[in-house]
């Protein structure tokens, strides 16, 4: 029970240290869009954060969030806190196809990844035995869930989307999968794409930034905003349609 709590309490401290590069992501935000209406696509929408960071900050007239690992779902789906008009919230991932798979899920955080986890690496090791001093070895190991993953492009046509002028991902070392499902003519639709990129190789992602950074470049995307996140070897970047 105080492993627990003082796990609570040290996740808190990373989460209002990560507030501040929120701010700045906003105040770009913010500089861009001034009070235009925005629609927003929030995929890997965790417990609501991204959610709550767009609504109260930008002109949001629609968000809709994608969140695959059930649990969270349900809680965001069961809150009254995103009984919303605007905020429309799907069970689901995206991929480069359609598919069913499995997601691992991360007890101490709730976060998850669709890849494999390398328990090899010195990132990893470092990372058990910082939370053994809170969680049992049992309660560090992921647990599994298939999940349902949708091809982004599909999901477009099917809401009729005509814009999307952010696009947040953040879902742990699968942002270049979801964006080399997204057709050329969707692309296009898109303003902003705002990512993170783990460079540590705790999570086997099978590519790497510069595969995305090709890939973005290649349609007309140029990089507007890089920011480091804190005790972790991941970065946050904003790129914007320059057609």
């Amino acid at each position: 029970m105080i492993g627990n709590f003082i796990l609570k309490i040290s996740m808190m401290l990373i989460n209002l240290i990560d507030l501040d590069n929120k701010k700045k992501i906003i105040k770009f935000f913010k500089k861009e869009f001034h009070n235009n209406q925005i629609c927003v696509f929030d995929i890997g929408a965790h417990k609501g954060e991204s959610i709550d960071l767009f609504c109260k900050n930008l002109n949001v007239s629609s968000i809709y969030s994608f969140e695959p690992n059930v649990n969270l779902f349900k809680k965001l789906n069961t809150s009254k806190k995103y009984i919303s008009n605007k905020i429309k919230l799907f069970n689901f991932g995206f991929g480069e196809i359609s598919e069913t798979k499995e997601l691992n899920v991360f007890k101490d955080t709730s976060s998850s990844t669709l890849n494999y986890i390398n328990e090899n690496t010195e990132y990893f090791k470092r990372k058990k035995k910082l939370f053994s001093l809170f969680l049992s070895n049992q309660n560090f190991k992921p647990d599994k869930q298939n999940v349902k993953i949708c091809n982004i492009s599909e999901f477009i046509s099917e809401q009729s989307v005509e814009k999307i002028d952010i696009l947040k991902i953040d879902t742990e070392g699968y942002e270049y999968n979801i964006l080399k499902g997204i057709k050329e003519i969707d692309l296009k639709k898109i303003r902003f794409i705002y990512f993170e990129h783990h460079y540590d190789l705790m999570i086997n992602k099978g590519y790497k930034f510069s595969n995305i950074k090709k890939l973005l470049e290649k349609n007309n995307f140029q990089k507007r905003y890089k920011i480091r996140m804190r005790f972790r070897k991941s970065f946050e970047y904003i790129y914007e349609n320059s057609i």
